[in-house]
C-alpha cells in the first residue's frame, strides 16, 4: 500500500530538503519505489538533483510542453480548465532508478491564496470545491503512474495552506528538527497549530460537497512518524554540550507538549509499534530511553565536506564514490569512515520507517 509522508517544520534551516533525498535514497536502496515532491516554492531539491545553477534551468523546464513540474500539474483544477489533472512526468535520478523527483514551481506559490479560500470557503462556493482534493489527487496519479511504495513530500517553512493540505491529506509525516532555540520554540507553536489543522481536516471530509468534488477530498489521518534531529557538532562520539542540551530540550518539548496533543487528534500510531521500533534501535545500539515516541527516529551530525560533495555530483552523503569524494591517503579514509557512518544512520532510520508504515494497520 502507498504512503505518502510529508516531511514538515515551519521553522526554516532545519535539513527538510537533504533530508528527502537521502532519506529517498535510502528508501530507493532497499528495493522500494520513490518519488521525492518538491512543494516548496524555493525548489531548492529540485535545484539540487537536477542541477539547476540558475534561473535558466529551470526556464527551460517550464517551457516543455508536457506536465513536468507540480504547478502545471495542478493548473487544470487551479486555473479551471477542461481537462482532468494528469500525471506529472517525473524526472529520473542518476544512479537511482528506484527513485523519481516531482519537480517544484517556483509559481506554486500563486495558489496559496486560492487554496486558503478554498479551504475556508468550499462549503458554500461550488467553484471551489475541486481545490482541496486537487494536491492528492496529483500526487496519487502520478504514483500510480510509477508504481510508487513511497512519496515523500518536501515542505516548505511556512503555515500557510499549502502546507495546511499537505500535512492533513498525507498518510504519515515526519518533523526535521535542528538542535536550537528556534526549533524548541516550533514545537511548542506545532502543538497549537496542528489540533487546528486536524479540526478543519475533520470537517472537510464530512463535507458532501468535498466528496461529491472531481478532486475529492482525502479521508486520510496523518500519523506522526517521529524527529529527526541533525546537524549537530560531535565531541568524542557524542554531540558537543551546547547542542545535546538543545537536543534534550526538544525532546522533553515533543513528550510533553506535542504528544499529548498529537494523541488527542488521533494523530499518533499505536505505543505498541513506537516501542517495537525502539527496541530495534536499542539492539542497534541507538540506546534511546523514555518515551519511544518522543526519541527521534535517528539523529545526524553535520556533514561537513560531504553535504557540498553531495550537492556538487548529485548523489546522497552516503553514497559518494572515492572519484567524487576528490581526496586522497589518510583524508580520503577518514571521509570514507564518516559517510560510512551516515550511511548506518539512515539505513538505520529508513528501516523504521518501514517497520512502522508496514505494520501500522495491524495494531
Amino acid at each position: 500500500m502507498r504512503k505518502q509522508i510529508a516531511l514538515f517544520n515551519h521553522k526554516g534551516g532545519v535539513g527538510k530538503t537533504t533530508t528527502t533525498f537521502n532519506l529517498g535514497w535510502m528508501l530507493a536502496n532497499k528495493g522500494k519505489k520513490v518519488i521525492i515532491v518538491d512543494c516548496d516554492p524555493q525548489c531548492n531539491l529540485t535545484g539540487m538533483v537536477l542541477g539547476f545553477k540558475d534561473a535558466e534551468g529551470f526556464a527551460s523546464m517550464y517551457a516543455s510542453d508536457s506536465v513536468t513540474n507540480i504547478r502545471d500539474g495542478l493548473a487544470p483544477a487551479f486555473e479551471s480548465r477542461p481537462a482532468l489533472i494528469q500525471p506529472v512526468h517525473c524526472t529520473p535520478i542518476n544512479g537511482q532508478p528506484n527513485m523519481h523527483l516531482l519537480p517544484g514551481h517556483m509559481g506554486v506559490a500563486e495558489y496559496e491564496v486560492t487554496l486558503g479560500i478554498a479551504q475556508e470557503l468550499s462549503n458554500s462556493l461550488v467553484t471551489l470545491q475541486n481545490l482541496p482534493g486537487a494536491l492528492h489527487y496529483l500526487f496519487s496519479k502520478t504514483a500510480e503512474k510509477y508504481n510508487a511504495d513511497f512519496i515523500l513530500v518536501d515542505m516548505s517553512p511556512s503555515l500557510g495552506p499549502i502546507n495546511q493540505n499537505l500535512l492533513m491529506t498525507s498518510d504519515y509525516f515526519i518533523v526535521p528538527m535542528f538542535p536550537d532555540y528556534f526549533s524548541a520554540m516550533a514545537t511548542e507553536s506545532l502543538a497549537s497549530i496542528l489540533p487546528k489543522w486536524a479540526a478543519w481536516a475533520k470537517q472537510g471530509k464530512k463535507l458532501s460537497l468535498l466528496q461529491e468534488a472531481i478532486y475529492p477530498f482525502p479521508d486520510k489521518q496523518p500519523k506522526f512518524l517521529g524527529t529527526i534531529i541533525q546537524n549537530y557538532r560531535v565531541r568524542e562520539g557524542v554531540p558537543s554540550a551546547a547542542f545535546q542540551k538543545w537536543i534534550d530540550e526538544i525532546k522533553r518539548g515533543v513528550e510533553k507538549r506535542l504528544i499529548p496533543v498529537l494523541r488527542e487528534n488521533d494523530m499518533l500510531l499505536p505505543d505498541e509499534l513506537y516501542k517495537k521500533v525502539s527496541e530495534i534501535a536499542q539492539r542497534q545500539a541507538m540506546l534511546f530511553s523514555d518515551s519511544a515516541i518522543s526519541c527521534p527516529l535517528f539523529k545526524v551530525s553535520d556533514f561537513n565536506s560531504l553535504i557540498a560533495l553531495s550537492q556538487k555530483h548529485k548523489a546522497p552523503v552516503f553514497d559518494l564514490s572515492d572519484a567524487q569524494l576528490e581526496q586522497v591517503g589518510v583524508v580520503l579514509e577518514i571521509t570514507k569512515k564518516s559517510m560510512q557512518k551516515f550511511r548506518a544512520l539512515y539505513s538505520d532510520g529508513a528501516d523504521r520507517i518501514i517497520t512502522l508504515t508496514e505494520n501500522a494497520e495491524s495494531y
